[in-house]
């Protein structure tokens, strides 16, 4: 038996790529401040399941291409598992699962009855037409009718999906069970259930982490000269938050590059510009950058929105920010990590400042659940105090055991899961 079980432990699974390694190497890191059993341990470092699909879609030209589906539910011990959608040429089952266990992480520090999950399809949206995609979508749920469902999984947008993929989603799942779903996704139009708020609760999720921590840091976040990566809904909201607080937005990025101005950006512009053009690519005003440029502006904050792996060993020593926040999942390398906080400079983690986007998408699960809807700046204001409540804890626990921020999160949502994992035990 002790044979079979290091045979088992040795075999390479599918999921074991970098990305996921950087997961788990985290999870690794916080085990020891985390006081977990090493049964409950070895438990929450697996998913609980990682599917794989064919998705076959009929092109506008008449071909028939099949593309790879992915989705992977890494803990259901505190509830459904919730996750994004993503539709990207790099989607693989151990990007997937990386991501699975960082949602974990989100929604057990935030006290969200959820687990983590992630899923999506490795094509490039960019080259598809609508009607490509509706299709893509619509296939791509009905290969996942048997692992989703409003209490066991729970679907939201990401990378390149958006309310509209939600809504062929929530309309294809409904169509299978025969009535309106629509606590079914979360990220839809408010014309069928969506949430108030949801759009831009990322990207200000975001700024309110950072201004807790311009608050215990003694900065004056008005007087801060920030650079954001990213310029889509978490960036480029970000930004916007922001500027609408007094900060200096010296620069940004989309995928066309970056647009840099040392007297500040006009956000308001930017944002009409990239709505209308879909990119900053034609941007006349301010200096053109590219992407490692504006990465090493100096500045005060740095806020991360693309996506993961930005900062690097290569990198990480040339960064001149003063404190840098993680909008995108998995940003910074664990190379990196350790030369910043060699450096001196803090890190707002992705599992504690990207965590709006989850909380309003559980408020919006909630309100459709229930069939009563909230306002606005009812929502704002319940995750301004959900994430002030989970930065603070996250301080103190950082303080008292001189712990990173991120180690910090970490063992703060290790903590709830095991927990509960404790008290449920394992079946049968």
């Amino acid at each position: 038996m002790a044979k079979l079980e290091e045979t088992a432990a040795q075999t390479h699974l599918e999921w074991d790529t970098p990305l996921f390694g950087t997961a788990i190497a985290q999870y690794e890191l916080a085990l020891p401040y985390a006081d977990v059993s090493e049964a409950v341990a070895e438990r929450l470092r697996y998913p609980e399941r990682a599917v794989m699909f064919s998705v076959p879609v009929r092109m506008d030209d008449e071909r028939r291409v099949v593309f790879a589906g992915y989705r992977v539910q890494h803990s259901s011990v505190l509830g459904p598992t919730k996750g994004g959608i993503r539709y990207d040429p790099e989607v693989t089952l151990g990007e997937c699962a990386a991501l699975a266990v960082w949602m974990t992480w989100k929604c057990a520090l935030l006290r969200l009855p959820y687990g983590g999950a992630k899923g999506g399809v490795r094509c490039n949206p960019r080259q598809m037409s609508p009607r490509e995609l509706e299709g893509l979508t619509r296939r791509f749920t009905s290969e996942l009718l048997p692992i989703i469902g409003p209490q066991e999984d729970i679907p939201a947008p990401d990378m390149a999906t958006n309310e509209q993929t939600m809504a062929w989603m929530m309309d294809t799942y409904s169509m299978q069970v025969g009535h309106a779903v629509p606590e079914i996704v979360t990220g839809k139009p408010i014309s069928i259930g969506g949430s108030v708020f949801r759009h831009e609760a990322t990207g200000a999720g975001v700024v309110m982490v950072t201004a807790r921590a311009c608050e215990r840091l003694g900065w004056n976040l008005a007087e801060q000269r920030c650079v954001v990566q990213g310029f889509g809904n978490v960036g480029g909201i970000a930004a916007a938050e922001l500027d609408a607080l007094g900060a200096t937005v010296l620069a940004v990025s989309d995928v066309s590059g970056g647009v840099h101005d040392e007297g500040g950006l006009d956000v308001d512009a930017l944002r009409r510009f990239a709505e209308q053009h879909g990119s900053l690519a034609e941007w006349v005003e301010g200096d053109r950058i590219s992407n490692e440029e504006l990465l090493e502006l100096p500045c005060d904050i740095l806020v991360l929105a693309a996506r993961e792996d930005q900062i690097h060993a290569d990198n990480a020593h040339r960064l001149q920010a003063r404190m840098i926040a993680e909008g995108a999942n998995g940003p910074t390398s664990l190379e990196a990590d350790a030369i910043l906080v060699e450096r001196g400079i803090p890190v707002l983690p992705d599992v504690l400042t990207n965590a709006g986007g989850v909380t309003v998408s559980y408020f919006e699960w909630v309100q459709d659940l229930g069939r009563l809807f909230w306002d606005r700046r009812e929502i704002r204001a319940k995750l301004a105090d959900q994430l002030s409540d989970a930065f603070d804890r996250v301080w103190s626990l950082s303080e008292s055991k001189s712990l990173t921020l991120r180690s910090a999160a970490l063992v703060g949502g290790i903590r709830e899961v095991a927990g509960a994992l404790r008290s449920r035990g394992i079946y049968p």
